[in-house]
């Protein structure tokens, strides 16, 4: 036990001296009254910000009579493993009807016969369609030393499954107008090339790769074309019948022969699912893993996952047949409308600059001031931004709660101020920083690693519990 163990940050541990630390199971249980109440507490507060409309990103649909009847459906399935299909048809069912829906609003009709699985979520959908482009290369082509061209605004989870799979990355940097430079990816691709990757829209910035272009060099290679639409694919396809300029993404797109898109983002589903398609059953096949020959008997899995919940295939299949087409639509209309005000009250503020043409996620920069001073005066005022880096600038992504009246017209006032404030700041270091999924945590200086590697040491240096 290390008695000098330093005490994790606050903001990430604030509940050590409020509730009972549970370092190990007790002897005598506690009650299931008291465990409700605790965590009825804790949901309430942290939820706060979410409900606020103050928060980029994170939390997509904020209505909670939507959310208690997503829960009703999954309480229904909640004990059933989708592995044991006998048990469970329904799950089938259901399954093949969220790939169904969301090929069709991707215009699957242009591929020559897709395919698809649900997955647990973006990560999932991304790390799958390496390994299949990595497989084709090598079966098809006699590839041994394969390589994947990224852009470098493409979500890192790409990077995790080329490190997984032994797949060497090259990243793509980015043309004048923040899109991947499709010129060197041309000059980069190889012998060894078996996929090119295009974001719908990316993380960082919002925006569309020029997919088109992608496209033509993947059919001209023959090579795979992945298209992220992790993030916006749920919500970009109701823009072009809205009149917005969408650049086009989908299976309409020559060349395009997988995308991914995250039903627990855009789709309102519950976390934890998102689909992936394939242009064919046989890109689709090369996910597949089975092995014959094992004593506890003939294995098959369509992909990285074993046994998953029944209920949260139900909860996102009871998301889109209850929203529907209609409801989707009226959401990404003021979602877009939203963003469109913030990108001109953005622009209208001449130490900031917008970066690319986004329509959903916002991401802007300066030449003036620091950003993450900027940052640090919104936090003060109850706003959470995600913070970027190379370069330094910070996003809003919309969601539907940030469409509530009198939201986007209080971000900017308050945007204006923290210009302001970043001007003449009151220490030289901003206290936030670039940190994937912490948002502008106040405790700048502690990286998340550091946090959860402190949060170990406070466990071990607890004393015994009476």
């Amino acid at each position: 036990m290390n008695a000098h163990a330093p005490k994790p940050p606050l903001a990430m541990f604030p509940y050590r001296d409020r509730f009972p630390v549970e370092d190990k199971l007790r002897e005598v249980p506690r009650s299931r009254e008291e465990i409700l109440a605790e965590l009825t507490t804790v949901a309430a507060e942290e939820d706060k910000l979410g409900m606020s409309g103050k928060l980029s990103g994170s939390v997509y649909h904020g209505g909670h009579d939507h959310y208690d009847f997503l829960t009703e459906i999954y309480r229904l399935y909640a004990h059933a493993n989708v592995l044991q299909r006998d048990m469970y048809p329904s799950a089938t069912k259901m399954e093949g009807e969220i790939i169904a829906m969301t090929a069709d609003m991707l215009h699957g009709e242009c591929a020559e016969q897709v395919s698809g699985v649900v997955t647990t979520g973006g990560t999932e959908s991304l790390i799958n369609p390496m390994l299949v482009y990595r497989e084709r290369g090598r079966i098809e082509k006699g590839i041994t030393a394969p390589e994947v061209i990224l852009p470098v605004t493409a979500h890192v989870a790409l990077d995790k499954a080329c490190h997984y799979f032994g797949i060497k990355v090259l990243h793509a940097p980015l043309a004048d107008n923040w899109l991947v430079d499709v010129d060197w990816v041309a000059k980069n691709i190889t012998a060894n090339t078996v996929a090119l990757v295009g974001s719908a829209g990316n993380y960082p910035h919002g925006l569309i790769d020029p997919i088109t272009e992608l496209g033509q060099l993947a059919m001209q290679h023959d090579i795979g074309l992945h298209v992220d639409g992790c993030l916006g694919g749920w919500l970009l396809p109701w823009g072009e019948g809205l009149g917005y300029d969408i650049t086009p993404f989908d299976f309409r797109v020559p060349g395009v022969t997988s995308i991914s898109a995250d039903t627990h983002k855009y789709g309102y589903g519950l976390k934890g699912t998102s689909v992936l398609l394939y242009a064919n059953p046989s890109l689709r096949h090369h996910q597949y893993f089975a092995y014959p020959t094992w004593p506890g008997g003939l294995y098959a899995s369509p992909g990285m996952s074993g046994s998953r919940s029944g209920g949260i295939v139900a909860a996102t299949w009871a998301a889109l047949v209850t929203i529907g087409a209609s409801g989707y639509r009226d959401i990404a209309a003021d979602i877009f409308a939203t963003a469109a005000k913030i990108k001109a009250g953005v622009n209208a503020i001449g130490e900031l600059q917008v970066i690319g043409d986004p329509r959903f996620n916002v991401a802007f920069r300066s030449d003036v001031v620091d950003v993450y001073h900027v940052s640090d005066y919104l936090t003060s005022k109850g706003w959470r931004m995600n913070n970027l880096q190379l370069p330094p600038a910070l996003h809003f992504c919309i969601t539907r709660p940030n469409t509530k009246p009198g939201i986007a017209e209080q971000y900017l006032v308050d945007l204006q101020a923290a210009v302001e404030y970043a001007k003449h700041p009151p220490q030289p270091k901003a206290r936030s920083g670039a940190r994937y999924g912490l948002g502008a945590e106040p405790d700048g200086e502690t990286k998340m690693i550091d946090a959860m590697a402190m949060g170990l040491d406070f466990m071990q240096s607890l004393p015994p519990r009476d």
